[in-house]
């Protein structure tokens, strides 16, 4: 279920193989003084009855790569990247995707600073 500034994501009924999730993915703007406008996102959940808690920052130009470090978050948690909540649902990613980029103000062609990237770990 996608609305905006949140994701929840529970096992798919199709997906029984794997392992037993629900997941929400809560995101904002905030402002950095140094780094500038960021994204926070913070992944809490359970997985397989475990909870768990993940939290980071993506720069402006970067936020829209919010799947890799999701996927990562989960994955050391237990559930694998082909099974992370993003993934199933491409409906409710494109969803995020255009809630990010209305969220942060950016429009197609924009440059990223490579840098970025690097501060990010993508």
């Amino acid at each position: 279920m996608f609305k905006p500034g949140h994701l929840h994501r529970t096992n798919p009924l199709d997906m029984p193989h794997l392992p037993n999730f629900d997941i929400d993915v809560f995101y904002e703007v905030r402002r950095d003084p140094v780094e500038g406008m960021l994204m926070h996102f913070k992944v809490v959940g359970t997985i397989e009855g475990r909870a768990f808690s993940e939290e980071f920052d993506l720069h402006r130009d970067t936020a829209f790569n919010f799947a890799s470090p999701i996927s990562k978050a989960v994955a050391k948690h237990g559930l694998s990247f082909n099974g992370g909540p993003i993934a199933p649902e491409h409906a409710e990613y494109d969803a995020m995707f255009e809630d990010i980029r209305e969220q942060l103000g950016v429009h197609p062609g924009e440059p990223v600073d490579f840098d970025h990237l690097d501060k990010d770990g993508l």
